[in-house]
């Protein structure tokens, strides 16, 4: 797929962690509840650590207990890019940053939270920056 920014995976080694790279470039994912942003409550927009670009809203963030940051939705349908996943021997809808094509995490519906678009996006804190708001 064709992405606004594109690097080689020796330029994306170099800027990001071995972690970081596992999750964003290998679609990895962290362990559950070690994450920097599973149950941080500040204020302000989570962005893609590999690009910046703009993608949650902490309004939108809410307390799922699932082991990693939750939101039930992106700042805009553009930001992100949905991907059908079929590994680990089930259907899953993976969910990328749209400007580099980072891989941030998977989005489930109908599993009965009381949020506004019974959607959860369940993201890697590894794959997100907090900028707070001022």
């Amino acid at each position: 797929m064709s992405y606004e920014i594109q690097k080689t995976e020796a330029e994306w080694r170099a800027q990001l962690s071995p972690e970081e790279y596992h999750v964003l470039r290998e679609a990895g994912t962290e362990r559950p509840f070690v994450g920097e942003y599973t149950d941080t409550k500040t204020v302000g927009v989570y962005g893609c650590r590999a690009c910046g670009a703009e993608l949650f809203s902490s309004e939108t963030k809410f307390d799922s207990h699932c082991g990693w940051p939750s939101y039930y939705a992106p700042l805009a349908e553009d930001r992100v890019q949905y991907i059908e996943d079929t590994t680990l021997g089930m259907r899953r809808v993976e969910v990328r940053c749209a400007k580099c094509g980072g891989h941030l995490g998977h989005v489930f519906e109908g599993e009965g939270y009381g949020t506004p678009t019974d959607q959860r996006y369940c993201i890697n804190s590894i794959s997100l920056t907090l900028r707070p708001a001022e």
